[in-house]
């Protein structure tokens, strides 16, 4: 069990040290332990997992979009966990965990993120998930393609070599930035239907919303109709049937005699 701050060397092997690395922020040091041996206790022991910590315990030494990138730059496992430290891994364990795996891998070979709550669209909200007082929330046809997903149980494929925005800070919606960068690289994501319990159902606080204003300007920036230069080539991008329609020889024709005019003009 290492703090990120002592983990010397960045570089990543080819070969998996461990099946899985398990990666938390640490506020509370006793309901990171209590989640740390239930952890254990369902088969992730020293021998096939890793711990990683961000350690916030007495300050907040990282943000979870930093963390998160630390995490997996450093994360010596096939799998990559991101978990909350108020979760308790008390109902599914290992073995439920490369099985829902492999049912993944059969599927789609080109996962690159899975969680246990998340959103295959407007207003359908898909869930495998239990919380302390007994309720057991599963909705969703499992495993189910998703576009975006809960922070509290997070798994990334290493080899999809992922990261979340450095142009982003916080602790909320790193997961939907998280799948959004998967997409962006050619990578799906995926609810499974592993059961752990949540202790919370989250909170949205004006930190939360600030965040999310952040998120949607960078990414309707990013996503913007645009004509690309290149030295080699000219070519337009949009997402929408009139701007792609826009983008054809034809217009980009007319855009250049009407900009050919203009400058005869002056």
């Amino acid at each position: 069990m290492n703090s990120i701050l002592d983990i010397a060397n960045p570089i990543k092997t080819s070969e998996y040290l461990f099946e899985f690395s398990i990666c938390t922020l640490v506020t509370r040091k006793h309901e990171y332990n209590e989640m740390l041996q239930s952890f254990i206790d369902k088969g992730f022991s020293d021998i096939n997992s890793e711990y990683l910590f961000a350690d916030n315990s007495t300050q907040n030494q990282f943000d979870a979009f930093s963390a998160i990138n630390i995490f997996l730059k450093e994360a010596k496992g096939k799998y990559i966990i991101i978990c909350h430290q108020d979760v308790v891994v008390n109902h599914d364990g290992f073995n439920e965990l490369k099985n829902c795996i492999d049912k993944l891998d059969n599927l789609d070979p080109n996962w690159g993120v899975c969680g246990n709550a998340g959103a295959a669209g407007p207003n359908h909200i898909v869930y495998h998930i239990s919380y302390p007082d007994g309720t057991f929330m599963n909705k969703g046809k499992f495993p189910l393609k998703v576009t975006g997903l809960d922070e509290n149980f997070l798994l990334v494929k290493n080899s999809a070599n992922l990261k979340v925005s450095n142009n982003l800070n916080g602790f909320h919606l790193y997961g939907t930035d998280l799948v959004l960068q998967a997409e962006l690289n050619g990578y799906s994501s995926y609810v499974i239907p592993f059961n752990l319990t949540h202790k919370s159902r989250g909170n949205r606080d004006a930190d939360f919303f600030k965040i999310r204003k952040e998120l949607i300007e960078k990414y309707n920036n990013f996503f913007r109709t645009r004509w690309i230069q290149t030295n080699s080539t000219v070519f337009h991008l949009s997402g929408s049937f009139l701007g792609k329609l826009s983008g054809n020889g034809l217009f980009l024709f007319f855009v250049r005699m009407f900009n050919g005019l203009k400058k005869r003009r002056k």
